[in-house]
Parts: C-alpha cells; structure tokens; sequence
C-alpha cells in the first residue's frame, strides 16, 4: 500500500512559494525586539520565508516544520538570499524544545488543535532566555467569513483571550485583533482576520 503524502508536502510541492517569499509583515514591523544575533526559532516555517528574512538581519536561525519538501525549499531560498539556516523535519508534538535556549520563537500561521496548541505555546515561553521574544500572527474564527487563507476550522483559529492565557507569564507588548488586507503568496490573500502577539520574557 503507498505511503499517504503529506498534505503539507502537496502544496509546497507545487511550482513555485505557496505563501511567497517575503516575511510576514508583522515579523518584520517587530523583529526590532530581538537582541541583535540572538538566536531565533521559527515554528511552523514551511518553505522559509521568515527564517530567511531573520537569517538576513543577523539572527541565527532554527526552523522547524513537518514537511520535508518545504524545508528543502527554505535551504533553497536562504541559499540564494546567500545566508545559511538551520532545519528540523519535525511534528510539533513530537519536536523538543530546547529550555532557555532563544532570543526568540517565531510563529506565523501555525494552527494547532487547541490542546496541542497550548502545550506549543507552553514549551514555547519555556525555550525563551530571559529577554527573549515571542512573536505570533494567527487567525480569529472571524476569518471563516473572508476565506482568504488559513485553516477551514474556528477551532484551530485563536483569540485575544486564548493568547493572553496562553502568554500569561510574558510581559505584553502587542495583543491585538485586527482585519487587514494580506499579500502572502497565492495562500494568503485579501482581507483577513488576524490575531497578533508580541511578548518579552521577564
């Protein structure tokens, strides 16, 4: 019997950068919080847009993901950015993360079942050094109405509420809900309804 292919590996497996190659605007509006040459890991990072971007402004970078075939394409990417990357081919609930070890952790678009979500978020605050950095753009169930990107699910989306919980350890300097138009590839285009977080570890 075949192998069932990795969803994940089927999209990044089309021609060309599903979500592009320029890092999320709230990334790049916020990357200014990391100490300089921090190390820096990003969950969830597919085909490397944003481990790139980091990897650009000195940051030295861990990217995790479940598809191997996005991965490759961020070595690609970051080869003709002419910086370097480190990768992980990995699930989320099986991934080990390192305590204290980041600057920073970095997690764009990354939906998670709410109970595997808040073990991710957990561990997250946990591999924080102190000063580091959580930053995190996701979708709010609003988002079912646009159908511009993201999962097709409410429960996989997050909110305010669920973000200051999860991040309750973490000094707050963005939480905020917000619809705003998005260019991100082919998979995330239009308005959309977003939910975005940055905190400092104390």
């Amino acid at each position: 019997m075949a192998q069932e292919l990795n969803p994940w590996d089927a999209r990044y497996g089309q021609e060309g950068f599903y979500y592009g190659t320029e890092p999320n605007d709230f990334l790049v509006e916020q990357a200014g919080l990391i100490a300089p040459g921090g190390r820096v890991l990003c969950l969830a990072e597919g085909e490397g847009r944003n481990a790139v971007y980091l990897a650009s402004k000195g940051f030295r970078v861990l990217a995790v993901d479940g598809s191997a075939v996005g991965l490759e394409k961020a070595r690609d990417l970051a080869r003709s950015r002419g910086v370097g990357i480190e990768t992980r081919v990995s699930d989320l609930s099986e991934f080990v993360f390192e305590k204290e070890a980041f600057d920073a952790v970095v997690s764009i678009w990354c939906h998670l079942p709410p109970p595997l979500r808040a073990v991710v978020h957990s561990r997250s605050v946990e591999a924080l050094r102190k000063g580091g950095v959580m930053l995190l753009e996701a979708y709010r169930p609003k988002q079912l109405e646009y159908k511009t990107g993201g999962p097709p699910v409410a429960e996989l989306m997050m909110t305010w509420e669920g973000l200051e919980k999860d991040f309750h350890a973490l000094d707050s300097r963005v939480l905020e809900e917000k619809d705003r138009i998005i260019h991100e590839g082919k998979g995330h285009e239009g308005m959309s309804a977003v939910v975005r977080y940055a905190g400092v570890k104390k």
